[in-house]
């Protein structure tokens, strides 16, 4: 089953019988990861989300170097068959992103990883059915490392100093239930330019006529402003209506305001508000590195109530 853009299945929120701000406020800290002025952390993966879960962080948690960002409920991921009519909906938003948790939001953990094949079609890919999520992005985008950091494995992907070493559709199976894709990267300056076409032309066949696609997850390397390659990207998925989430990379490096830097929030917020007129509604995103593993557990579960829903539907 290939689900539209998964914004475009929520329904435009009912404000006049909800009572909710009309933004929410995020501290950004000096590690780049978000948080809500309303304490929100990962709940146990064990336990399952009910609409009525109330998340908290830690009181000894301390975020130094804030500064204030508003984010206003229009560019919230709400996932379908979400209530938001009741309780805190800031203490259910993950940290680093815009997404709202669900009551699908369990079994989120992994266990167990391992590599299974390497395809040049789509025809190729398995074929057991299974609900699989895409990673694609610019070859040195960072793409292999965060597969790794996801799985908490150093080499389950391949990582290269050579940008542009994916050349297959590489599937990882997670706990005998789901599989994690591996796409090659695109942009990769010194590939042939027939190599680079043939890629740009076998991923975009797989994403449009992958039956067992939940989403892809477009990595975008936050430490430096929007690519032209990548935003043409992102608006081609939008156009096409493939569902889609925004992965932000390297949120752990700072670029020096001297040197015309800008800190990853701020470009996280350029890259949106660039794609915006591509969207029905806001993309999912989430704020990432491969470093600290900030963002490791706010992606699966995001994965997880993306799938869950996909499973039941």
């Amino acid at each position: 089953m290939l689900l539209n853009h998964f914004p475009r299945l929520i329904s435009p929120l009912n404000l006049s019988r909800t009572i909710l701000p009309n933004t929410f406020t995020l501290f950004c800290t000096s590690k780049s990861s978000l948080s809500f002025s309303e304490s929100v952390s990962i709940p146990n993966f064990s336990t399952d989300i009910s609409e009525d879960t109330q998340i908290e962080i830690p009181d000894d948690v301390v975020y130094p170097e804030e500064t204030q960002i508003e984010i206003p409920i229009e560019k919230l991921f709400i996932p379908p068959e979400t209530d938001i009519s009741s309780g805190s909906l800031s203490k259910r938003v993950l940290r680093g992103s815009n997404i709202v948790l669900s009551k699908y939001a369990r079994d989120a953990q992994v266990s167990q990883a391992e590599f299974v094949k390497s395809s040049v079609t789509t025809e190729d890919c398995p074929s057991d059915g299974l609900p699989e999520f895409a990673l694609v992005g610019r070859s040195n985008v960072g793409k292999s490392s965060l597969v790794n950091s996801i799985v908490r494995r150093k080499k389950l992907a391949l990582t290269s100093k050579k940008p542009g070493k994916t050349q297959c559709i590489n599937h990882f199976r997670i706990n005998d239930s789901w599989f994690l894709v591996d796409l090659p990267g695109y942009g990769f300056a010194n590939a042939p330019h027939e190599v680079r076409t043939d890629w740009s032309k076998f991923t975009k066949d797989y994403f449009l006529n992958r039956s067992t696609l939940v989403s892809v997850f477009l990595l975008i390397d936050a430490s430096i402003p929007a690519k032209k390659i990548d935003l043409e990207y992102a608006s081609w998925l939008g156009q096409n209506q493939i569902p889609m989430t925004l992965i932000f990379t390297k949120c752990d490096k700072r670029k020096k305001k001297r040197h015309g830097g800008k800190r990853a929030e701020e470009n996280v917020e350029d890259f949106q508000d660039l794609i915006r007129e591509y969207f029905q509604s806001a993309p999912p995103w989430i704020m990432t590195s491969s470093v600290t593993n900030q963002g490791r557990d706010e992606m699966l579960l995001h994965m997880a109530q993306l799938r869950n829903y996909w499973l039941k539907h």
